[in-house]
């Protein structure tokens, strides 16, 4: 079960890729997959954002891009969580393949030191360009996919839920195995009441019911072929 919590949080340093460093009381800190909802009193912004996981830091820790832009070193946004269902990596899994379909792995970042602390081999799958990887893991292109996924026994991916349609045409043949494999996908997608409210701006429509899911609390990370 995982508990929430409230409390305030400070931005100490912001990187050159947009992450950004925010101190915090540890029962705040999300794990890979899950986030928080922040918001800065003095931000013009009506709504909190989602902060999602990128890397362990003294005090806190370092989220995923984009900060906001109006949040500078200093801001003390408030915070809530962590929320979510995160990624859940096997203790068994000893070829992890990190997929990130359409932007940069920050989100799936997290999973790289869990999986070296279980010696698993790590296969980061991306066309973007990609800096603070240790040497140890590999780098593939998306056009690598299909035969990563034969390799993986189990696949972390992330996509915004308007490419989800996407995914079987990348897939291609591989389709069916990868559907075997163990298998999760983070679906990025706007969370503004953080599972509160059920206001439907997250729903994401599952594959094997016709019930809506929101991602802000039956997700943001799904089992992949539940959803595909």
């Amino acid at each position: 079960m995982t508990f929430m919590h409230t409390g305030s949080g400070q931005i100490t340093q912001i990187y050159l890729d947009g992450s950004a460093r925010i101190d915090c009381p540890p029962n705040l800190i999300p794990s890979p997959g899950q986030y928080l909802l922040a918001h800065a009193d003095a931000s013009d912004a009506p709504l909190p954002v989602p902060v999602f996981f990128y890397d362990s830091a003294p005090k806190g820790f370092r989220f995923a891009p984009p900060c906001p832009s109006s949040w500078t070193i200093g801001t003390k946004p408030n915070l809530r969580g962590p929320l979510g269902h995160g990624y859940s990596l096997p203790s068994t899994a000893r070829k992890v393949a990190l997929i990130a379909v359409d932007d940069v792995p920050a989100r799936l970042h997290g999973l790289v030191a869990l999986a070296m602390k279980q010696e698993a081999e790590i296969v980061v799958v991306s066309d973007a360009e990609l800096n603070e990887l240790p040497e140890v893991v590999e780098v593939q292109p998306l056009h690598a996919l299909e035969e990563v996924c034969k390799w993986a026994d189990y696949i972390a991916m992330d996509i915004d839920r308007e490419n989800l349609g996407q995914l079987k045409k990348m897939f291609g043949k591989q389709e069916q195995a990868a559907a075997v494999q163990e298998a999760q996908i983070l679906v990025r997608v706007p969370m503004p009441c953080g599972g509160v409210a059920d206001c439907g701006v997250c729903a994401v429509i599952p594959s094997v019911r016709h019930d809506w899911k929101m991602a802000c609390k039956h997700g943001p990370v799904f089992v992949y072929h539940d959803i595909k």
